[in-house]
């Protein structure tokens, strides 16, 4: 089901092939999120048309709502969204930080209060792998234990074992041939990162992300704990940092190998009116653009940038109207999709230090 071909470095930075059953994806890349099979404010066909291949569901949501086995008779969740490049699907893990008043974990599994109706749901590894091979997606990952940061020494240690253990227990679950990614936890701590990436790295994932990170704690914490992590992971496999979606944290990421990313921003920020441009970010809220009639980036080949100027998005924004979200969604993603591109050609032409520099003196100084 996965193939990856790393096909050129610049220093840490890499550039590859993610083959998904023969979706060809180029990598490093941008994931966006499709909490309940769909990613908000867009259809499958305006991603296809952006030029995704591969996007997020999410685990917890969908076995809640409208049931894992309700997509599984509706063949699948490709099959129920209509779409036909590729999908991830998170294990529920992140829930059991995000919903820490309404869950308790044990080494069995953690038993959740359903934030929709307060029933009890309890989800053991095995359950996690066995809701994602209903839904099909094309990547699996384990359940984890993701802990904040900062935490107690002995709460990292807690946490390093329970996923060490819940991903030796994914794995002998797995039935189907569904892609299965294991992911390194340790908070802040070096060693036990250093513990958790080898303990994971002798098992047979296809591939390893990088959890815990972008929870609040500093910049400089997360770009040190990726690169330290990812010099520990596998060259040959895809490295997923999970959760990352800042323009500026991505190319962190990236200079720090690694090769796929996913988060919520850029499309939770547009339907906030904050949008992403190569000048830095713009809020169409802000009452100067009330008579800008000229385009959100001039330098965007987008239809929102070739179609629509400043003026009339803020006034979508500002009178509520549902076409703000999608033009603003439209346009975030577009820019991540061009970001991550460029990116890709930086790489391989061996200038990924001066396309970092350039795109960051002027998207930082206008940010």
């Amino acid at each position: 089901m996965l193939s990856f071909n790393l096909e050129t470095k610049d220093e840490r930075a890499r550039a590859g092939i993610l083959d998904l059953n023969g979706i060809r994806i180029p990598t490093p890349i941008f994931m966006p999120v499709g909490t309940n099979a769909t990613v908000k404010a867009l259809t499958v066909n305006d991603l296809t048309n952006i030029g995704y291949k591969l996007i997020l569901g999410n685990t917890y949501h969908l076995h809640l709502r409208p049931g894992d086995d309700v997509i599984h008779q509706l063949g699948g969740l490709h099959k129920f969204m209509n779409w036909s490049n590729a999908i991830l699907t998170d294990s529920g893990g992140f829930q059991v930080f995000s919903l820490t008043k309404l869950r308790k974990i044990t080494d069995e599994g953690v038993t959740f209060q359903s934030h929709l109706d307060g029933k009890p749901i309890f989800l053991t590894p095995e359950k996690a792998i066995a809701i994602q091979e209903n839904l099909n997606s094309n990547i699996m990952m384990v359940l984890d234990e993701c802990v904040g940061i900062p935490s107690t020494t002995e709460a990292i240690i807690q946490a390093v074992k329970r996923t060490t253990l819940w991903a030796e227990r994914c794995l002998q679950a797995r039935k189907s041939k569904n892609a299965l990614f294991g992911i390194v936890q340790g908070a802040d701590n070096l060693a036990l990162r250093s513990q958790s990436a080898k303990e994971l790295t002798q098992m047979d994932f296809d591939g390893f992300a990088i959890g815990g990170l972008s929870v609040g704690e500093e910049k400089d914490i997360m770009q040190t704990v990726t690169r330290h992590t990812a010099d520990l992971l596998p060259e040959n496999k895809p490295r997923y940092l999970m959760g990352v979606g800042d323009p500026v944290d991505l190319i962190c990421a990236i200079e720090n190998g690694i090769d796929m990313l996913d988060c919520v921003l850029p499309t939770r920020n547009a339907r906030n009116g904050s949008l992403l441009t190569s000048i830095g970010k713009i809020s169409i809220k802000q009452a100067k653009y009330k008579l800008d009639d000229s385009p959100l980036d001039p330098h965007c080949d987008c239809p929102v940038c070739t179609n629509y100027s400043r003026a009339y998005l803020r006034h979508l924004y500002m009178a509520n109207e549902i076409l703000s979200a999608q033009l603003n969604s439209y346009h975030n993603l577009y820019f991540m999709k061009s970001l991550v591109t460029n990116i890709r050609q930086a790489i391989i032409e061996k200038r990924f230090a001066t396309f970092k520099n350039d795109f960051l003196s002027v998207y930082t100084q206008n940010t």
